[in-house]
Order: structure tokens, then C-alpha cells, then sequence
């Protein structure tokens, strides 16, 4: 075969080859256009009134703690609590030896009697040189001599009646009593033991538990925009006349405490450290469940929302700068994304504040396989999703 017959049958193949591979590139765009819909499963939002409730951590506190001391010097005669025991604001804990102050108290009344009777002789003294004076029988100097001997008498009998007051009260603290009603702990003296006022050695410790505090903390950046959306308007606030509820999960149980508390106050500083508000909770302990010192989350309510909406946080998607988006299907049954403005969680779903209109469709299901302007085969979703995005 000569050479230009070989070249005639090379550029033969290739415009074979070049129109089969055009034939090709046609057939697949045919097949793209006529591709069959992704079927994505989504949720109809609608505008509501949603509660903001804040999860945050915190400890068990005493309402009140008080460290029992002995107020005068002496032995223990007498222990009269068990420990561990409740008792009852008043109630005698110990009994210190009162026989040096029942012997100060017996002293100082007979030191009042000594005033008085000197007392009374003074006043009769300057009785007689009133009397005395008139004929000129005695000297003024005389006379004043009396008046300041019968005032003096007088302030003897006062000193003497104060001296009985504090005798009185001494012998009073050799009765030790509880200042405050809760649990007794453990008693670091026995009969016995000496004392002294004062000590710095607590010879019981009262823990009031009901009421019981609970303190919790919260970033402070989200509670001062709490305030500002109250003071706009955009927030309603959640406290009533009594006060804003606080509701309890016990950690090291996974239950909820059986009773509602208050919120009592929140500091006026913010923690230098963590950047932290501390909020005080009370809640009533009258079964003693709450011991101090035990780990609890808080739920804390902080105000309403109007015209938010709820929208599962498994359709909820973030872009690398942390912009929150969704995906949506528009009435043409495409793929529309749409960006998110999220005030805060709530269970499993996110409170969308901005972003959304009424009756949108947020695909939940089917988003790894579709894109912007993607034709779609929307499917209802069914379950906890679509009761949660329209309760």
C-alpha cells in the first residue's frame, strides 16, 4: 500500500472516532437532563413563641452554716445531741460546769446589797444636812460632802446590777445552745473536755438544708445579651411576681428534683478567670434529697421568644467562617440554601431567629446528595421532627 493511501485511512479512523465520541457527549447530556429527582425528606417551620431556657452548671450550697463555740471557759458536764441528728434553733448541744458562775452571780448580788445599804445611809446623811443647813448647823462643804457620798452610793448600785447582768449571762452560755435549726455533724469534744471562749476549734457545726442555695454559673456575655433583648423588646422577660423558675437535674442520679426554685440573685461582677456570672438559685429541701456540695444542672428560664422557629439541629449546616445555613425546597421543587441567625439550642432542635419565613421547607434527610438549585422529590417527614418544628 503507497503512503497516501496509509494517510487516507488514518484520517478515516479518526473522524470515525471524533463522531462516536461526539455521539457519546450528546447521549450523556440527555441522560443528566432527564436524571430522575433526589427524594429528600423535610419539615414545614412555622413562627411560635418559644421559651429560652438555659442549661448551665452548678453546686449545692447550705442556705446557712454555723460553727458552734463555746462563749465562756469551763469543762463539758454534759453532751445532749446525737450526731448527725437534726435539731431545733434553741435546743441545748452542751452543758459547760456552772459552778464559778453561779458562785460570780452570788458575789455580784452581794455586792449589790453592800451598794444599796451604803446607798441608803448617803441619803439619809444628806437628808439630815438638808434639814441642818437651813440654821446654818453644818458647813456647805459638809453638805456637799453628803450629796456627792449618796451619788456615788448610786453609781455603786448601778456597777453592782451590771455586774449581775453579766454573771447572769455568763452562767446563761454554760448552756450551749443551737443558734440555728438543721443537721449537727460530729462533735470534736466529750464530756469532759475544757473549753475556752472563743476558741478557734468549733465544737459542732450546724448545716441548715432547707431551704438549700444552688449556684450556677453562666457566661457573661450571654446573660448581658439576655438583658438587652429584654430592654428592646425582642425578649420577654421571664420572671413573674415571684420570681424566675429554676428547675433541677441531680448529676449523680440523672432525675429531676421534685421541686421548683427561685432565682434569688445573679452577681454584679463577672469572674476574671472564666468570664463567668454567678446566679443563686433557692429551692425548698424539706426531704433533705439536696446535700451541700453535690453537682446539679440548672434550667433556668430567661425569657420568651416571639416569631422564632424551631428547626432540628441535624439539618442545621456550617460554612468554614461558622455562618450557621440550611437547605430549603423552593416551590419549583429545587434546592434553595438559606442563611441562619441561631439565638440558642433547645433539646434537639435550634432557635432560629432570623433566616426563615413561614411555611418553609427544611430538608432534614437526603443533604449529602443534593446542592443549590438541585431538583428534589420532597417527602414529608414524619415523628418527633415535624412535631417539634410545629409545636
Amino acid at each position: 500500500m503507497s503512503v497516501r493511501s496509509c494517510l487516507k485511512v488514518a484520517c478515516l479512523a479518526v473522524m470515525v472516532v471524533s463522531v462516536a465520541a461526539c455521539g457519546e457527549q450528546k447521549g450523556g447530556d440527555t441522560a443528566a437532563q432527564q436524571a430522575p429527582a433526589t427524594q429528600v425528606t423535610f419539615v414545614e417551620v412555622q413562627p411560635q413563641t418559644i421559651g429560652l431556657v438555659a442549661e448551665l452548671p452548678g453546686r449545692t450550697v447550705a442556705s446557712r452554716k454555723a460553727d458552734v463555740r463555746p462563749q465562756v471557759d469551763g469543762i463539758i458536764k454534759e453532751r445532749n445531741f446525737v450526731e448527725g441528728a437534726a435539731v431545733k434553733a434553741g435546743q441545748q448541744l452542751y452543758l459547760i460546769d456552772q459552778s464559778v458562775y453561779l458562785a460570780n452571780l452570788d458575789a455580784a448580788q452581794a455586792e449589790l446589797a453592800r451598794a444599796k445599804a451604803t446607798l441608803d445611809q448617803a441619803t439619809k446623811t444628806r437628808a439630815r444636812y438638808d434639814k441642818l443647813i437651813k440654821n446654818q448647823a453644818v458647813s456647805e462643804q459638809t453638805r456637799d460632802d453628803a450629796i456627792a457620798a449618796e451619788a456615788q452610793g448610786k453609781a455603786s448600785v448601778a456597777s453592782a446590777r451590771a455586774e449581775i447582768d453579766k454573771a447572769r449571762i455568763n452562767l446563761q452560755y454554760t448552756n450551749v445552745i443551737a443558734p440555728i435549726p438543721g443537721k449537727i455533724g460530729a462533735s470534736s469534744v466529750t464530756e469532759g473536755a475544757l473549753v475556752t471562749a472563743n476558741q478557734a476549734t468549733a465544737m459542732a457545726t450546724i448545716t441548715q438544708l432547707d431551704p438549700i442555695y444552688v449556684d450556677v454559673t453562666q457566661a457573661g456575655g450571654r446573660l448581658m445579651r439576655i438583658n438587652q433583648g429584654i430592654a428592646s423588646g425582642a425578649i420577654k422577660s421571664a420572671a413573674d411576681g415571684d420570681g424566675v423558675d429554676v428547675r433541677l437535674i441531680v448529676d449523680s442520679t440523672g432525675k429531676k428534683y421534685g421541686h421548683v426554685g427561685k432565682l434569688q440573685f445573679s452577681d454584679v461582677t463577672v469572674n476574671e478567670t472564666t468570664g463567668t456570672v454567678r446566679l443563686r438559685a433557692v429551692f425548698d429541701n424539706p426531704e433533705n434529697v439536696l446535700l451541700p456540695g453535690m453537682f446539679v444542672r440548672a434550667f433556668v428560664d430567661q425569657g420568651e421568644v416571639e416569631n422564632a422557629f424551631l428547626v432540628p439541629q441535624r439539618a442545621v449546616m456550617r460554612r468554614p467562617d461558622g455562618s450557621a445555613y440550611v437547605y430549603t425546597v423552593k416551590s419549583d421543587n429545587t434546592v434553595e440554601a438559606k442563611a441562619l441567625t441561631i439565638e440558642q439550642s433547645k433539646g434537639e432542635d435550634w432557635i432560629v431567629t432570623k433566616g426563615l419565613n413561614p411555611g418553609d421547607r427544611i430538608i432534614v434527610d437526603g443533604l449529602q446528595r443534593v446542592g443549590p438549585g438541585a431538583p428534589v422529590t420532597p417527602v414529608a417527614a414524619k415523628g418527633d421532627d415535624a412535631q417539634s418544628a410545629s409545636r
